[in-house]
C-alpha cells in the first residue's frame, strides 16, 4: 500500500494535508491515538518514532496494552442479491461461505 508506513513494527497510515502542506501519519491498531506530521519522508520516520515512543511510554505508565486486540469476528452488511451470489460461488467452489470470504479477504490483503 502506498500510504502505509511501518515504524518500529507498528503501521501508520500517511495522508497529505494540503492546507498545512504537510504529511500526517496516524498509527493504526492501537488502543489510543498517536499521530505525527512532517514535510518529507525522513521527517515522517523521525516524528513517527517520537510519537510512538511517547504513546508506548504512556501505555506502560497506565498499564495498558498498546496494541488493539481483535476477536477475528465481524459482521458485514451486503445486499441480499450479493449474498445470494457469494453463496452460489462458494458452493460451486466447494467452500463454506465463511471460507470463501476468508479466502477473498486474504487475497485482497496480499494483492
Amino acid at each position: 500500500m502506498m500510504n502505509l508506513m511501518k515504524i518500529e513494527g507498528y503501521r501508520a497510515v500517511i495522508q497529505y494535508d494540503p492546507e498545512i502542506e504537510m504529511f500526517r501519519g496516524e498509527f493504526i491498531a492501537l488502543n489510543g491515538g498517536a499521530d505525527f506530521y512532517a514535510k518529507d519522508i525522513d521527517g515522517l520516520y523521525k516524528e513517527g518514532a517520537l510519537s510512538l515512543k511517547v504513546f508506548l511510554e504512556a501505555c506502560e505508565a497506565r498499564g495498558i496494552k498498546p496494541k488493539k486486540e481483535y476477536s477475528g469476528k465481524f459482521n458485514v452488511r451486503i445486499t441480499p442479491e450479493l449474498h445470494a451470489e457469494v453463496v452460489t460461488i462458494a458452493t460451486v467452489e466447494g467452500k463454506s461461505l465463511n471460507q470463501w470470504v476468508f479466502d477473498a479477504l486474504e487475497h485482497a490483503v496480499h494483492v
